[in-house]
């Protein structure tokens, strides 16, 4: 997670390369990140919820379950000392 001291310096390191843009180029730039926040506003969240019995198969969870533990393999070779 950022801090707000992150997000300070990242503002700052941003704004290094900004300020030398003329007017046009800075008032472009601030309608541009002014419509990504409206934009990130609309966009919901998806609920796990709503992904709950997205998979769909004929076979049942046990049968999957002993499809996996029986698919697995190992190769586990100690060498002695």
């Amino acid at each position: 997670m950022v801090t707000s001291s992150q997000h300070i310096s990242l503002a700052d390191y941003y704004f290094g390369f900004l300020k030398n843009l003329n007017a046009d180029s800075k008032l472009d730039l601030i309608s541009k990140l002014s419509q990504s926040l409206k934009e990130t506003e609309t966009i919901s969240e998806t609920s796990l919820q709503s992904l709950f019995g997205a998979y769909k198969s004929e076979e049942t969870a046990e049968e999957i379950i002993a499809e996996l533990r029986a698919s697995r393999v190992f190769n586990r070779n100690t060498e002695s000392l």
